[in-house]
């Protein structure tokens, strides 16, 4: 009796699984992919930015390129996933929180700092990268040279980053805070001259900086305004994706693979990451 009842409950599962895949793939199907560290599963959806250079980036041929991207395609491999079962999804900076609890991506590797706020809504693995936040200005520009500067000056972000409200709360209180919805808008911005100075990771500074078509226009300032360790966001209680997560991340440092992604992604700008940082969370 036991047996015929596991028979008809897999029916059933096999039999909605095929349903959601052929509406398109709703966030039921999404929250399942995954679940099992693969098990026959179609797919996995993971978030990534999709206007980061060398670090997640969408280029116009539909393909995904950057550091974030490889460590999401070697994490996805180890939970059983070839990289053509994974779909990535745009995670934008203001969403990812929601998009990890309504189960539309299983996991986010998306520059997602690790903070406590965020830690309330999601739960987070790795670290997998630190970073720290930085000014980029016009390359002509040497009237900014510390955070304090940009008092009176028009400061861009993007919505739902920490960036711009450390520099606002804490460095420069007067700066005149403009967020946009993506670090592209800010960029044109900043070319146009219409804000003085955009402000987030120097990871993500340098891989804007490195573009062909932006040598020479802009530069780093060289800050040091926070610690910014990057963990990937997953749905809050999943202790055994948690888990997971962390043993690919120490086995992606450990075979070489993390820093081959670095110098592959983040090299061409000069930049200098720190050494992969302790694994914290979940421990």
């Amino acid at each position: 009796m036991k047996i015929s009842k596991a028979a008809a409950a897999a029916a059933v599962a096999v039999a909605l699984s095929l349903t959601a895949t052929a509406c398109g793939g709703s966030s039921d199907t999404a929250s399942d992919a995954g679940a099992s560290g693969g098990g026959g599963k179609d797919k996995i959806v993971v978030g990534i930015k999709y206007d980061q250079p060398g670090l997640g980036l969408k280029t116009p041929d539909g393909k995904y390129t950057g550091f974030d991207v490889d460590v999401a395609t070697y994490v996805a491999k180890e939970l059983g996933y070839e990289p053509n079962q994974i779909e990535f999804k745009q995670a934008v900076s203001a969403e990812r929180e929601n998009l990890i609890k309504n189960g539309d991506v299983k996991f986010v590797v998306a520059t997602y700092s690790i903070n406590d706020k965020r830690k309330e809504q999601v739960d987070f693995a790795g670290p997998y990268f630190l970073a720290h936040q930085d000014l980029l200005v016009r390359a002509d520009d040497s009237s900014i040279t510390k955070a304090e500067d940009l008092n009176k000056k028009k400061l861009c972000s993007v919505t739902g980053s920490t960036s711009a409200q450390n520099v606002k709360t804490k460095l420069a209180p007067e700066a005149d805070l403009l967020e946009q919805g993506g670090y592209s808008e800010c960029l044109t911005g900043l070319e146009n001259k219409a804000v003085d100075a955009l402000t987030t990771d120097n990871s993500i500074l340098a891989g804007y900086a490195a573009q062909e078509k932006n040598k020479g226009k802009f530069k780093l300032v060289g800050l040091s305004l926070s610690n910014e360790n990057y963990g990937i966001g997953l749905k809050k209680g999943d202790k055994e994706l948690q888990t997971k997560i962390n043993a690919a991340l120490k086995k992606m440092v450990e075979d070489g693979s993390w820093q081959k992604a670095v110098d592959k992604n983040l090299g061409p700008a000069n930049f200098k990451s720190e050494p992969a940082p302790q694994i914290t969370e979940g421990s």
